[in-house]
């Protein structure tokens, strides 16, 4: 890296922004997208570094933060930061403050706020699939979290991301095509990428990043052998997809996948089985994995839409129109 990135390492830069310029009273911090790691086509000494804080109370953590950035935030901040912590509760549950200068490092951030027990709920039940999405790729990790609840919301998560994309892939694939289904799973259904964003997307998220996603993924894939054998050599992965194996993953899945999937079976079908009847009856349907995909897109859609309409708002409608030009550039690039 170059400019101000290549002095020291993202993580460094990251942690020496936090300290200097945000309060302190959050239980973890990520890095993430395309200013923090390498992306085919793209310079990563000129992007945004976008970054997460997760919270315990968000009205105070915003009642400091707008008295100490109050230039971070749109207009909204005016009407006081019980609103504005209201608001973040809107949607996917993240505020985001975009289009962010920081002048003494000499780069620009955006950076979203939730709270832990929001966080925790979308990594195990995808409820909204949008930070469970985010963090299903590598991200920098720039302070641990010490809450144990969270940390195993953070592992499951990952799990439940290969459970999802074992039932989309065919029996034979490869280790691209893993980490490239799971990588989809939080665009599928985005209305972003529809008009908005780069159509190559996940391409050049995965293919710079293939040691990260192994680094990631590998302890998982270590737990699945009775499922799933890959072979670091090739790359060559092969999997069970006997109906005895497709219930087990079925199983695995989160709460609001499993839900839909259940609800849609017995749409089809016309009938009223539970739970378990239903996923048993789903492990035999060939196209199992086309109707999990649908219902991750019916998850995946009114969730980023929400969001979206929820930035205009957060961020306002000058840095709206600056921020959604960039993406648009990006997309008409590729």
């Amino acid at each position: 890296m170059a400019g101000s990135k290549g002095v020291v390492s993202c993580q460094s830069l990251c942690s020496k922004i936090l300290h200097s310029t945000f309060p302190q009273h959050f239980s973890f911090c990520f890095a993430y997208g395309s200013g923090v790691f390498r992306q085919s086509g793209s310079d990563i000494t000129k992007n945004m570094i976008d970054m997460i804080f997760t919270v315990e109370d968000p009205v105070a953590w915003h009642k400091e933060n707008i008295s100490r950035n109050p230039h971070h935030y749109s207009s909204l901040c005016w009407l006081g930061h019980n609103v504005v912590a209201r608001v973040q509760n809107w949607a996917a549950k993240v505020y985001f403050n975009t289009l962010v200068p920081i002048k003494e490092e000499g780069v620009t951030i955006k950076y979203g706020v939730v709270s832990r027990s929001a966080l925790v709920t979308d990594l195990l039940d995808w409820s909204d699939l949008y930070l469970a999405g985010r963090l299903h790729k590598p991200v920098e990790v720039i302070r641990k979290t010490s809450n144990s609840e969270l940390r195993t919301a953070l592992q499951l998560n990952l799990h439940s991301a290969v459970h999802t994309a074992l039932l989309m892939l065919p029996e034979s694939f490869s280790e691209c095509e893993l980490y490239t289904t799971i990588s989809t799973l939080s665009y599928a259904g985005d209305f972003r990428m529809i008009f908005g964003e780069d159509k190559e997307k996940v391409q050049k998220i995965v293919e710079p990043q293939m040691e990260a996603f192994r680094e990631l993924y590998y302890p998982v894939i270590k737990t699945l052998s009775n499922f799933l054998e890959m072979s670091k050599e090739s790359g060559l992965c092969s999997q069970d997809t006997s109906p005895e194996s497709c219930i087990h993953h079925l199983y695995q899945l989160p709460r609001a996948p499993q839900r839909a999937m259940v609800r849609l079976w017995n749409r089809d079908s016309g009938l009223r089985q539970d739970t378990e009847d239903a996923l048993r009856a789903i492990a035999y349907d060939p196209d199992c994995g086309l109707s999990l995909l649908e219902c991750i897109k019916n998850i995946v859609w009114p969730s980023s839409i929400r969001q979206s309409l929820k930035g205009i708002l957060t961020a306002g409608i000058v840095k709206s129109f600056q921020y959604g030009g960039k993406k648009i550039v990006k997309m008409i690039k590729s």
